[in-house]
Formats: C-alpha cells, structure tokens, sequence
C-alpha cells in the first residue's frame, strides 16, 4: 500500500478576482483536516505557509493542542496533531517526502473543474491499494491554486458534485470527503 501525504496550500492562491494571493491560517482548517488525518491514516500533513509570521501563528495554534490547555482539557485531540508538518512551500512538503520515502511522489490536487490529466477517486484509491509509490493530494484555499501550479502536477482529482446546483466546500469537508474516497471503508462492497 501506498502512503498517502496531503498539504493544505496558503499560497499561490487565487482570489474572487483571479488575483494571485496569499489566504490567512485558520484554526478550524489546521485543527480539523489534523483530526480527519488521523482518522484515514495519513502519513504526514502539511500545512504550507510562505509567510513566516502565519506559520508562527499556525504553531502556537498547534501548541495549545499538543501541549497547552487543549491537551488537558480534550486530551484525545493531541494525538491528532502528531502528523502536522509546517513548511514553506510546496517544494519543501514533496523534498520532505521525497526523503522519507526515496522517491518522489505522485503529486495530484483538487478543482471544481476537470481538466486533461483528471483522474478518478476510484483509480487513486485503485494506486494507493495496490503501488508503493507515494502520493501527496494537495488543496487550495481561497479560490483555489494559480493554473500554473496545478498545470506542474502529475493529476488532478474529478471535482466532487452534490446533489443541488451550489458547489463550493470549505476546504475542511472537501479534504474529509476525499480522505474517505481514497482511504474509507469500501461500504459499496457490504
């Protein structure tokens, strides 16, 4: 099996606007995808920050979990943070795999939209059950990442559709849902 990596990316986001941005740390993204990476066996996540003081921020966020009031009073909720890695780039997060794993990762992100190289959640899932080759699933915040950058990696996973029309998920119930697609229980075999 396959392990799989995720990073949260701050930046090069775009804006409503189609501006280039960089989005602000939220305690709800760091400490909510931190629990649901636990939960699907995540080997690392990263949360990716180029601005040194918003990484500043993200770490006393995770110090109030990990050794802080919030370690005592939710004592559970420690554990989950024992995966986090803050780094400043996208660069350093695939570097970081690439030494723990001696090779580089498949490298695939998220969009609302399809392109060439969309890939489906049951072949990722298919890669990840049956392959030894990394794979790091990367999100944007904000409206999503510039077209460069995703245009550098290898996939990008299909869009996820709701029932209705409005098709805009925070990013903490986009990363839960897809965390299931790729490493929930199979429920379609039961």
């Amino acid at each position: 099996m396959a392990n799989l990596y995720i990073g949260l990316v701050h930046y090069p986001i775009m804006n409503k606007h189609k501006e280039v941005i960089t989005t602000a740390i939220t305690n709800y993204d760091i400490h909510d995808i931190a629990r649901a990476s636990i939960t699907y066996d995540v080997s690392k996540y990263f949360v990716i920050h180029n601005i040194p003081a918003q990484r500043e921020l993200a770490a006393t966020i995770m110090e109030h979990w990990q050794s802080g009031f919030g370690s005592t009073y939710n004592p559970d909720r420690k554990d989950a943070f024992t995966g986090v890695e803050l780094v400043n780039s996208i660069a350093v997060a695939v570097r970081t795999i690439e030494a723990l794993e001696g090779i580089k990762p498949i490298i695939a992100t998220t969009d609302a939209r399809t392109y060439d190289n969309t890939i489906t959640y049951a072949r990722m899932r298919e890669h990840l059950e049956n392959d030894t080759r990394p794979v790091l699933v990367l999100f944007g915040t904000g409206y999503g990442m510039t077209k460069e950058t995703m245009e550098s990696f290898d996939y990008i996973l299909e869009p996820i559709y709701g029932h209705g029309e409005y098709n805009h998920l925070s990013v903490r119930s986009a990363v839960s849902i897809i965390l299931d697609r790729l490493r929930g229980e199979a429920w379609w075999n039961k």
